[in-house]
């Protein structure tokens, strides 16, 4: 019985998405400096010296210079950086440079950091991140399958001993698709990529409680297990469905974010402190590094150079826990194992 407490960096992954997204106005958005320049921008298509040609249009709305797609290249448009985000992006910039010289501090805008782009990228250091993570999350998938089909007995039925062999799969499929989502969402911000990674990682988080509540009760035949994931899967459901079809409300989801996740995290917390799991150290150590993490989202600080702030920090300590927790993955699997095929002989 044991597996899931290093689903503390799944937490801050969906609370990450709950929360910090629930900021629309911001101290820099809300700067009559800032507005001004958008406004301006957007109506002569220049920021000081910068121009751009998609801005350029007549008063019939058609660009001056020729048909659209002369001035949007399909990765441009694919991206949507049209003419209002390029204005806010570069007004930002500008605002923050001027903001330096008389020694003020970044602020938000639009409820973001003022991030440096690469090659369009909006938030380059997290981009990076979340794919080493997906990566990460592969190798850890690979590895649990090669251990279980190939180095461990199988059943007589070619079935593998460990009974929660194929839900570990889907978990590793979800948090790929997860990490895979919050690469393109920090990639660019829009109503798309925001719904599509905090699905993802509302259903991510809403499996491991099932998960969590399945092999911390050591529930191994289907009637109680579907009694378990049944009503959970269909209040997930139900959420997703809300958040994509009818409003992406920030404040409820928060708090559906926080329930499963705290759930889940009383459900390891208590099972570790009764249980003696030979890879209980493994454990542990996710269970504080996720805990040390926590402290990163909660003292969010501006990204330094405009590239690292303290969420792409916890991307990054994500990736050692994320080894760390696959590997005892495969330690419980192996025990598990061990121990059934003993009482088989």
């Amino acid at each position: 019985m044991n597996w899931m407490a290093p689903f503390h960096w799944v937490f801050f992954l969906t609370t990450l998405c709950c929360f910090l997204r629930g900021l629309n106005a911001s101290d820099g958005d809300a700067d009559p400096l800032y507005k001004s320049c958008v406004d301006r921008c957007e109506n002569t298509g220049c920021v000081g010296t910068r121009c751009f040609h998609h801005c350029k249009f007549s008063s019939d709305g058609k660009p001056i210079d020729g048909p659209w797609y002369m001035h949007e290249p399909l990765y441009l448009r694919w991206k949507q950086w049209d003419c209002r985000t390029d204005c806010r992006y570069y007004c930002m910039l500008s605002r923050e440079e001027e903001r330096m010289k008389l020694g003020d501090k970044p602020v938000k805008y639009h409820g973001k950091w003022p991030f440096q782009r690469v090659y369009g990228i909006q938030e380059p250091v997290a981009v990076a991140l979340s794919a080493l993570n997906l990566a990460v999350q592969f190798h850890g998938w690979v590895s649990f399958f090669i251990l279980v089909y190939y180095k461990l007995p199988l059943r007589p039925n070619k079935k593998t001993y460990y009974e929660f062999t194929g839900l570990w799969h889907i978990y590793g499929i979800l948090s790929m698709n997860s990490w895979f989502w919050s690469a393109v969402f920090h990639s660019r911000d829009v109503e798309l990529t925001e719904k599509l990674d905090c699905s993802s990682a509302v259903a991510l988080l809403g499996f491991t409680l099932i998960l969590a509540i399945l092999r911390a009760f050591n529930l191994r035949d289907e009637p109680s297990r579907v009694m378990v994931a049944a009503p959970l899967m269909a209040f997930l459901t139900t959420h997703i469905l809300f958040l994509n079809f009818y409003q992406l409300n920030y404040g409820w989801n928060m708090k559906v974010c926080l329930a499963l996740a705290v759930s889940q995290l009383l459900i390891w917390a208590i099972w570790a402190g009764i249980c003696h799991h030979p890879a209980r150290l493994k454990l542990w150590v996710v269970v504080v590094g996720g805990g040390l993490a926590m402290l990163l989202e909660i003292y969010d600080f501006p990204p330094y150079m405009g590239y690292v702030d303290a969420h792409a920090l916890w991307h990054a300590i994500t990736i050692p826990l994320s080894y760390l927790w696959w590997s005892f993955i495969r330690d419980d699997a192996e025990f598990t194992t061990t121990s059934l095929t003993k009482k088989v002989k």
